[in-house]
């Protein structure tokens, strides 16, 4: 969701401080009386009252941030506000900096996203008090836009309010995602397709997901609604120069026909001869829909019900517009290039109709895809979440999870961030071992189009999934550029372990994981050997597994053979979880305490030592440079 142009208002210095950084952050303009004019970036001073000054802004703005007293706000938003479809999102910030207040535009304007965002900023409350945000259920109005999906007619109050109020509400979707499904709370008002003969169902609102042009009556008795799923290829053959008008008109009959909807058009297709035709061009770039076109070779590949053999020594293809809306509608997306080719007509919607005028002529066929065109660029937020505890994850870390449609992961780690995770986002979660699956459908989902949250414990270029995903981009041949992605560092086990007990970090150390599960024991033995003799201070991951025991034993022996036995240890579990556990010992005694895959293991090097239980690992520096 997009809020920018963004404003921030503040009245006073208390306020100014507060919503300077923030402004910086989000991207937004501060605006500030000019008696309290400041040198920086990003702010802009206005004269006179503020109720003037906000209605000279009120349009060009998606989003206004106050930090003013609450009856204030209202007192100056309320005439200029005229509907929820419109309104931007009013946001208040208290004073103090402990709350942040979705007030108005809640939904359509994004007020309750970007009230938790900066609630995420600030380390403040988020108050929210939108029924379907307390109900965990995603506003109705807003389900599509994730996917591309186009808002279609209807009673959209009327729905939002069955919605909330858990009354019974029919979802009839016949095209477009359901991965909006996944997460809905037990307790949903949905009833999925149509019912079974017999079954006495009544229902209080419909909502429809569907390609058709359905047309609601105003004197139902229930409140409808639709959206439409670009799922529609419009295959296009036409005579060189055929105008704009008559492509647009051919499309426009086509589609009223066959009662389809234009709002479902994922894109055009046609043979690579037609990619500078001038209308077909103008007419996609004018729309913004994209042209794929395809090479006379290609579509020769693709059986169509309606060859013809003028058209094949014309263009040295038998089909343009059904071979090329069928070929488009399956293989639009780079990852379905393995898809069976095995029956692919089946795709096609509307065999090819030939619209002429005058002397010029346009053939056109509509394909359906399975996966709807999202038109937008995805992105991938690589992010480590700590060692588990809310507090222990970094603010942008924070907004990158609030931030992505759609959130992957192990199921533990999911839980642990749980509190973070608002209605309508989608959750992933795939065990351990299922680390290339879950790598794999970060990108296929990034490159469809939506934003992606790959979480990782710790920090999630270390041991974590970062390196895997960038991995799996390289073997993709990936451009660099789509999906975009950003790394958001975390605290790691070893930094979080070293915290609970003290410093022993503070002079060189490295980390070696005990799993030989993808790398070699007898390398990682050379490693441990190499630490041990190197004096460093050594971070042992994953140290003992239910099939794996051995190997932390051996790790002992190999630094006892160069380290005292009373060499500090630090043996610490789930750090900063509720079920921390924290020991410290020593090198010759420390297998006589439970260490698990869940245990940080902290060997110290020849000068650490031990303090009222405190481990410490000096520096230096009181010897002096």
């Amino acid at each position: 969701m997009v809020f920018h142009p963004l404003a921030a208002i503040a009245t006073t210095p208390q306020a100014i401080q507060l919503l300077h950084p923030l402004s910086k952050q989000l991207g937004a303009t501060l605006y500030i009386p000019n008696s309290l004019e400041l040198s920086q970036t990003n702010v802009s001073c206005y004269q006179g009252a503020l109720k003037n000054h906000l209605h000279s802004i009120w349009s060009q703005h998606r989003a206004f941030i106050f930090c003013l007293a609450s009856g204030a706000v209202v007192r100056l938003v309320a005439p200029l506000l005229k509907d929820k479809a419109s309104d931007p999102a009013i946001i208040i910030v208290d004073p103090t900096g402990n709350y942040v207040i979705s007030l108005c535009s809640s939904h359509q304007g994004g007020a309750d996203h970007l009230t938790q965002l900066i609630a995420h900023q600030i380390n403040a409350q988020p108050i929210i008090t939108s029924a379907s945000h307390h109900l965990n259920l995603p506003g109705i109005d807003l389900l599509g836009l994730p996917f591309g999906w186009q808002k279609g007619p209807g009673d959209w109050t009327g729905v939002s309010s069955a919605i909330v109020s858990q009354k019974n509400v029919q979802v009839i979707q016949e095209q477009g995602s359901k991965l909006w499904k996944q997460t809905l709370p037990q307790n949903h008002p949905f009833y999925f397709g149509i019912p079974e003969i017999g079954e006495n169902v009544a229902f209080d609102a419909q909502v429809w997901i569907t390609a058709k042009k359905l047309s609601f009556s105003q004197e139902s008795t229930i409140p409808k609604v639709q959206w439409y799923p670009r799922a529609l290829w419009v295959g296009i053959g036409c005579i060189r120069g055929t105008s704009q008008g008559l492509i647009a008109s051919a499309i426009e009959q086509v589609f009223q026909k066959y009662h389809l909807a234009p709002e479902a058009i994922a894109g055009v297709a046609t043979i690579d001869i037609k990619g500078d035709e001038v209308g077909l061009v103008n007419y996609c770039q004018e729309n913004q829909y994209p042209l794929l076109t395809y090479s006379a070779d290609i579509l020769n590949t693709i059986k169509v019900p309606n060859p013809s053999s003028v058209v094949r020594e014309e263009v040295a293809t038998a089909s343009v517009a059904e071979a090329a809306a069928i070929y488009g509608s399956n293989y639009w997306f780079n990852d379905f290039d393995n898809k069976d080719k095995s029956n692919l007509e089946k795709s096609l919607l509307v065999q090819k109709q030939i619209i002429k005028s005058d002397n010029q002529a346009v053939t056109v066929a509509i394909a359906q895809s399975d996966l709807e065109y999202t038109g937008r660029a995805g992105s991938i937020y690589l992010v480590g979440m700590g060692p588990g505890s809310l507090e222990q994850i970094t603010p942008a870390a924070k907004t990158a999870i609030h931030n992505a449609d759609v959130i992957i992961g192990y199921g533990l780690y999911l839980d642990l961030i749980k509190p973070l995770q608002r209605p309508g986002q989608f959750l992933q979660s795939f065990p351990i071992t299922q680390e290339k699956k879950r790598a794999k459908k970060a990108i296929e989902l990034g490159k469809w189009g939506l934003k992606v949250a790959m979480i990782s414990s710790g920090d999630c270029g270390i041991y974590g999934m970062a390196g895997l995903v960038l991995e799996e981009f390289k073997n993709s041949n990936w451009d660099g550029k789509k999906p975009h992605i950003e790394v958001f560092p975390g605290i790691t086990a070893l930094q979080a372990a070293a915290a609970r007990v003290g410093t022993p970090l503070m002079h060189d150390f490295c980390a070696i994981s005990l799993s030989d599960l993808l790398t070699p024991w007898e390398v990682i033995k050379k490693r441990l050997e190499a630490a041990a003799i190197a004096d460093f201070v050594t971070a042992l991951y994953n140290p003992r597994s239910q099939t794996r025991q051995t190997q932390i034993i051996e790790a002992q022996t190999i630094f006892l053979k160069h380290r005292n036995p009373q060499t500090p240890v630090a043996l610490v579990r789930n750090a900063y979880r509720q079920d921390e556990t924290i020991i410290v010992t020593n090198l010759g005694e420390m297998l006589n305490q439970t260490i698990d895959m869940l245990t940080t293991v902290l060997i110290g090097n020849s000068s650490t030592f031990l303090h009222q239980n405190w481990m410490i690992t000096p520096r230096g520096y009181n010897k002096g440079y």
